[in-house]
């Protein structure tokens, strides 16, 4: 049964109350425990929230070669029937290419169609088609954040996703949102930086979000360039001027995207001398400004599709994009303000490593500063859903994840949904307003109640999740806040009880 409207009041109060407290730093923990309270915030911090799973291969490992083994990227694998599901959707199982080559198609058809009621529909459906394309895409990346084997590696893909965000609805990104994630960022989320850089820059969906093909000797746009520089690599006070960003959006005139055949394939058409293809990506000489460049400084010799490579090396070795991805990567793991020290650690690894994730990332997991339980950070919604349901479901997978994109939406997150492309906000203060907290509540009740259609397909009971669990007993339980047990203690129904686990303060903060 669904709570009382009273109850539903009681318990944002209590919980409320709790947060207050929690944030005030008056929480007590109970010893005793096989796991410390480290290791559990350890494993909060660095994965997708905690499932049976993950404590196992911790406490088989411990945590220096549990480390070792998610720095080193493998086991993204994921159950077959979460596997199957994925493959099932259109946007990422049909190459780019060819949604592209079917997109223009339907549009040449919509443009010779006599004005009337044939047309608007044929218009509607085209752009539907589009949004579920989308829709399939965040319903990928959700499953991937709640079933993959790698939960650190989970968390850098959706890190980066919003590092180098497009927004979904934009255009053709909707038809290449899915690859964007599965063949751009996943690739490289525990590389090097520069890789990321250069294949981010080379995605048709950020060629087309951006607005970068359009740029073109004669005629610049320097949408890309601007946030390549503010957003992607150096920060906006790296000291950079208007004329490095002009520079810079000349040096990237004729990067864009290829005409596929109408088939599918890649155009077979000659190319002119000079020109670079790669997948979708297309270096069109013809397009390009072959003026000598000076970019911070450094003056880059007009020669073509070499400028861009050069100009990405010079941005990404900057001390600026050191200290600006290190401090990014520390405001989303840790803390809104992460210490100045760790930081500046975390900057000299990029500069010594030449920019290698993994090994940045080892500098932050690895400090003291990581499992401390003296600072919290209030947990963005990707991260309270991606924990709630590793812990609901504990590996149990779901027929239909339309649920987990929709919560998203109502969250206010939704993945490929950020229309700017600063992306979301990575400090825990733009998503602890009251606001935030009744509708994270409401998304506590949806999930706690089992009452959902995230196993509409297996004709599964809808009842509650067993919360309650071996796996929360041995992680949680002992070191939850007075105010939280309180607040569980005074639930009348398994679905309040659940309700008020995940909305409290405790399983919201990191």
């Amino acid at each position: 049964m669904r709570p009382s409207p009273s109850s539903v009041r009681r318990g944002r109060a209590v919980l409320f109350a709790a947060a207050l407290v929690l944030a005030a730093g008056l929480v007590q923990a109970t010893p005793g425990a096989t796991l410390t309270r480290k290791d559990v915030t350890w494993l909060r911090r660095a994965g997708f929230g905690i499932d049976s799973a993950v404590l196992a291969r911790y406490q088989a490992l411990g945590r220096a070669r549990y480390l070792d083994e998610l720095l080193a990227g493998g086991d993204d694998t994921l159950p077959p029937a979460i596997q199957a599901t994925i493959d099932s959707y259109p946007a990422v199982s049909t190459p780019p290419a060819e949604l592209l080559a079917q997109y223009r198609g339907r549009q040449r058809q919509l443009k010779a169609m006599p004005d009337g009621d044939a047309k608007l529909a044929a218009k509607k459906a085209l752009q539907r088609d589009g949004r579920e394309l989308v829709k399939q895409a965040q319903q990928a990346e959700l499953l991937r954040a709640v079933y993959g084997g790698n939960p650190l590696k989970e968390q850098m893909v959706w890190f980066w996703l919003n590092h180098f965000s497009v927004y979904g609805a934009k255009g053709r990104v909707r038809l290449l949102a899915a690859d964007y994630e599965e063949r751009v960022i996943r690739p490289h989320a525990l590389g090097r930086f520069r890789d990321l850089v250069m294949a981010t820059l080379k995605s048709p969906a950020m060629l087309e979000y951006l607005d970068n093909d359009k740029n073109a000797a004669g005629k610049v746009n320097e949408n890309y360039a601007r946030e390549l520089m503010e957003l992607h690599t150096l920060g906006v006070d790296a000291g950079y001027t208007q004329q490095d960003v002009q520079q810079l959006a000349l040096i990237l005139t004729g990067a864009g995207i290829a005409p596929p055949a109408p088939d599918g394939r890649p155009d077979a058409r000659r190319r002119p001398a000079g020109a670079v293809r790669e997948g979708l990506f297309l270096f069109n000489p013809r397009r390009h400004d072959f003026s000598d460049k000076t970019l911070l400084g450094r003056r880059i010799r007009g020669s073509g599709h070499a400028e861009i490579e050069q100009a990405v090396d010079l941005l990404t070795r900057q001390p600026a994009c050191a200290r600006f991805v290190s401090r990014q990567l520390a405001e989303y793991f840790l803390a809104d303000r992460p210490p100045p020290a760790l930081v500046d650690a975390m900057a000299r690894t990029f500069q010594q490593s030449d920019g290698d994730i993994a090994r940045v990332l080892r500098t932050l997991l690895a400090s003291p500063e990581f499992a401390a339980t003296g600072t919290r950070k209030f947990a963005d919604p990707m991260r309270f859903l991606a924990a709630a349901m590793r812990l609901s479901l504990d590996g149990r997978p779901v027929a239909d994840a339309a649920p987990l994109a929709n919560w998203m939406a109502q969250l206010g997150e939704p993945p490929f949904g950020r229309i700017t492309p600063d992306g979301w906000p990575l400090d825990g203060a733009s998503w602890s307003g009251s606001g935030q907290m009744a509708r994270r509540f409401d998304v506590a009740a949806a999930i706690g109640s089992g009452r959902n259609r995230l196993f509409v397909a297996d004709g599964a009971p809808r009842t509650p999740p067993a919360l309650d669990s071996p796996l929360f007993r041995r992680t949680l339980a002992p070191w939850l806040s007075p105010a939280t047990r309180a607040a569980l203690a005074k639930a009348g129904t398994a679905q309040e009880w659940n309700t008020y686990l995940l909305a409290s303060p405790d399983f919201n903060y990191l």
